[in-house]
């Protein structure tokens, strides 16, 4: 069969290596993929917002599956549209996915169902959120409430930083911003917990810890993750019921109330206090880098999964996963999350090799006259899987002392709560 995948990133790269494992799998499209999707699949560099142009590509290239690999797409309802052409499609539809593409729907969701979340306000004057901020507690959280690529969050620690946080966001530093949502700190330790939905019935697909902040010790800007590893430390088997119970099934029951089934994958954003769960946020898909650390530990032919989602029968399969542990690190372009250079030669690329548990996964990247450039901010994902977490790290680190990229940079203390040494 043909599978078209849609995305640039180092999940959609991690997608793409997983689906090339399958039997079943005759062609590769990536819309418009990346340097590492290239060897595999066929790059096909259209516009993702002409709905149209890229349904025309799918339909004349008889694509029988298409996989939606980021949010925005799934947000401007690119799901619904292609249904219209009976095009089978893994991810969620239009009203599902404002659960990613609004933080104030998922809260509204949040009071009406009883969903274990922090305590929020809505604003949409920055005088009434200053006002707010005057009277607050500190350390207090500050959100953009659209789509802002894991980037719009801000933890303000003080009134000034928070100040800061409303300007910025009220600015346009994400886009329009008609509102802002600001809500208490919980003070516990996150963990991202992934579902994979078929619109009826839901299965369980990993836990990880992803390390969004820019510097080591979990420092600095907030970032689109810097590396994250898998399985969490936090997860057993008493915080998933309480987790599949008091979190997912309202909000499945909320989207059901609102004439939306949840196809896709769901990524869960929790705070874990004393043992409770309490949501953070909902992404409409793969957390990424967190993908590129879970999808190498799964067993089951992705394909069978995927197809299964779309008709409604992932009842019927049983998803098994391999018992090591993954690492993943991420390697970025100096000056990011801020400003940084595009289009630098990544010179050393061909030299690194990977061995059986060993992956390397490509962002950032393109490839032009058979060499390697960087042209994003988060460039390449180097991930390894062993029985310890400490091992995993060792590995990613000489592959990376091997690239010596000069022009990048990474965090070494990624897994630092699970990894003693």
């Amino acid at each position: 069969m043909k599978v078209g995948i849609i995305g640039s990133g180092g999940r959609e790269h991690a997608i793409c290596e997983n689906l090339k494992k399958s039997d079943k799998i005759d062609n590769l499209f990536c819309f418009p993929g990346n340097a590492g999707t290239s060897s595999i699949a066929e790059n096909v560099s259209l516009d993702l917002e002409n709905f149209e142009m890229l349904k025309n590509f799918i339909l004349n290239n008889k694509i029988d599956l298409i996989i939606v690999g980021p949010e925005k797409p799934l947000v401007d309802g690119l799901v619904d549209y292609l249904e219209k052409y009976k095009i089978k499609v893994f991810g969620p539809n239009k009203i599902s996915s404002q659960l990613e593409g609004s933080k104030i729907f998922t809260k509204e969701l949040c009071k009406k169902y009883n969903i274990p979340t922090a305590k929020f306000g809505t604003f949409n004057k920055k005088a009434d959120a200053k006002r707010f901020l005057e009277e607050s507690n500190y350390p207090i959280v500050i959100k953009a409430n659209n789509l802002a690529s894991g980037k719009g969050v801000y933890i303000s620690q003080n009134k000034i930083e928070g100040f800061l946080a409303v300007d910025e966001i009220f600015n346009g530093k994400f886009g329009i911003a008609n509102n802002i949502l600001i809500e208490e700190y919980l003070n516990g330790e996150e963990m991202s917990f992934f579902t994979v939905h078929d619109g009826v019935n839901f299965k369980y697909f990993g836990s990880a810890q992803d390390h969004k902040r820019v510097l080591e010790g979990d420092k600095g800007k907030n970032t689109g993750g810097m590396g994250a590893y898998s399985p969490s430390r936090l997860i057993n088997d008493k915080l998933k019921k309480k987790i599949i119970n008091k979190i997912i099934k309202p909000t499945l029951k909320g989207l059901n109330e609102l004439g939306s089934k949840y196809k896709g994958f769901l990524y869960t954003g929790l705070m874990i206090v004393k043992g409770e769960p309490f949501l953070i946020e909902y992404n409409v898909r793969m957390g990424d880098p967190e993908c590129q650390t879970i999808l190498p530990k799964l067993k089951t032919d992705i394909v069978d999964i995927f197809l299964a989602c779309c008709e409604e029968k992932l009842d019927e399969i049983e998803i098994k996963w391999s018992s090591k542990k993954s690492l993943c690190i991420v390697i970025c372009s100096n000056g990011y999350p801020d400003n940084f250079k595009k289009n630098i030669e990544i010179e050393n690329l061909d030299k690194i090799t990977v061995q059986k548990d060993n992956y390397l996964f490509h962002a950032g990247t393109i490839k032009k006259d058979n060499k390697y450039y960087s042209i994003g901010g988060r460039v390449l994902n180097f991930v390894s899987m062993s029985d310890e977490f400490f091992t995993a790290r060792a590995n990613i680190f000489k592959k990376l002392k091997k690239l010596n990229w000069k022009n990048g940079f990474y965090r070494k203390d990624i897994g630092y709560k699970v990894i003693d040494k």
